[in-house]
């Protein structure tokens, strides 16, 4: 399995396996270490850092609409170094990840609670790791 697919994959199952077990058994929040790491369910009506709240239908379409560029210039990234193919399959996976949540219930599910940061999710994780793979092998390229 191509690295990009693996990498897509694993984010995606990661993604809505851990948000399907939070809406299951997350009743009440959990502290795993206090001050620094919470579970906690959280209906995310935005995007990250609250931007775009309750603009569900605007945000279907723009991650939709990255996804299908990813879709399209996949020939042109299996081209591309394994980092960078990691990176672009941790961002579609984690995309896609967010896309099913705001299509089923309308938000996104969050749950991992640092205390310093906005709420977050598995998915969310996936796309940051996912540019700074895409950062790094771009930086390579050029050096």
């Amino acid at each position: 399995m191509q690295r990009f697919w693996f990498a897509a994959l694993l984010a995606l199952l990661a993604d809505q396996v851990s948000k399907s077990l939070v809406l299951k058994l997350l009743a009440h929040e959990i502290t795993i270490v206090p001050g620094i790491l919470v579970l906690r369910s959280v209906a995310n009506p935005g995007a990250a850092f609250g931007f775009l709240v309750n603009q569900t239908q605007l945000l279907i379409l723009l991650t939709t609409g990255l996804a299908l560029a990813i879709v399209v210039g996949y020939k042109r990234i299996r081209a591309e170094s394994a980092c960078f193919q990691w990176g672009v399959g941790l961002l579609f996976g984690g995309a896609l990840g967010n896309l099913f949540d705001r299509m089923r219930f309308g938000y996104v599910v969050d749950f991992i609670d640092i205390g310093f940061w906005p709420v977050f999710n598995l998915a969310d994780t996936a796309i940051v790791i996912g540019v700074g793979l895409i950062a790094v092998a771009v930086w390579r390229s050029k050096t």
